[in-house]
């Protein structure tokens, strides 16, 4: 059975809720109660779902999450087998500090179609549908890549923008990017949203890369399949542990550069609700006693790509 659109309006609620759970911990300094409000909601608002659910990126495995774990059987049941991505709260310091960029996300596909990511690091790259996809990859070196890009698109270096991490790690990229007069958006946090950055020409940003989480990569790469963009993603493990980790999880070749086609089959559904202001939606605004939220929503097989704004009548 295909996803619809009356279950890509469910998914926004999810992700409002959610959004909306954790907004009185906004300032507080106090992200672990940020973080459980937003996965208790979305983990309460998911199993109203007439679906048949199962956590493939979620909160940790069991051992390490109560709720919204990998492998979690979630919704009321029907017709709908699904795999389920979920990250209730990208930016727990964003709220706890009260500062832009923290969203609720899910992700959604048919069963067997959404990676089922291990916790570790992933060096990633995005690139815009504007240009060609033969022209970037994760084995070429970043001055090829730039310099692929900037003759793709007819033009100067300095007028390419790289969007990537801020982290002590990417201090060679940073440099080199630096060396090349290369424009650069740097940020502390956010890595779902750093990715989309490249889906629209609003944001100004050509190429998307760096070393970030894994089960992020596999969130962003929804909403990048939809809107036609370009990813590529290479797993990072650090000690044995994670090895035998991604080994349980069926990945047999730990090397391996995964196309974005291997990340994500098939149909999917994206929502990604603000919940301070951000560069790809607003956060909530409260008015009149109603929550305002604004969701990034992505269906493929629709070819829907909008923003949905909804208003709540919830007290948290």
């Amino acid at each position: 059975m295909p996803l619809n659109k009356d279950l890509t309006k469910e998914i926004v609620t999810v992700t409002s809720r959610a959004a909306i759970a954790c907004y009185k911990f906004l300032g507080k300094n106090d992200k672990k109660s940020a973080d459980k409000a937003a996965t208790d909601s979305m983990r309460n608002e998911i199993n109203k779902l007439r679906i048949n659910g199962e956590v493939v990126i979620g909160e940790g495995e069991l051992d390490e999450a109560p709720m919204l774990y990998i492998g979690e059987k979630l919704g009321s049941g029907g017709e709908l087998n699904l795999d389920i991505a979920v990250d209730p709260l990208e930016g727990t310091n964003f709220v706890a500090k009260n500062l832009p960029g923290a969203l609720s996300v899910i992700a959604i596909a048919e069963k067997g179609n959404l990676f089922n990511a291990p916790e570790t690091y992933m060096d990633k790259l995005a690139v815009s549908n504007t240009v060609p996809k033969d022209a970037t990859d994760l084995d070429f070196s970043l001055e090829k890549n730039i310099k692929n890009i900037a003759d793709s698109l007819n033009k100067d270096l300095k007028d390419i923008t790289a969007c990537l991490l801020n982290r002590p790690r990417h201090k060679k990229i940073i440099d080199t990017l630096g060396e090349m007069k290369v424009k650069m958006k740097l940020i502390s946090d956010g890595d779902v949203s750093g990715a989309l950055m490249v889906t629209n020409k609003k944001f100004d940003v050509d190429i998307f890369l760096g070393i970030g989480g894994g089960p992020e990569g596999v969130l962003a790469a929804s909403a990048i399949d939809t809107m036609g963009c370009k990813f590529q993603g290479r797993f990072i493990f650090e000690n044995e542990r994670d090895k035998d980790r991604a080994k349980r999880m069926g990945i047999k070749d730990l090397n391996k550069k995964y196309e974005l086609e291997e990340i994500i089959k098939g149909d999917s559904i994206f929502c990604a609700t603000g919940i301070t202001n951000g560069d790809l939606v607003s956060g909530i605004k409260v008015k009149d006693k109603k929550y305002i939220t604004e969701t990034l929503v992505t269906h493929k097989s629709s070819d829907l790509s909008e923003i949905v704004v909804r208003e709540d009548i919830i007290k948290t």
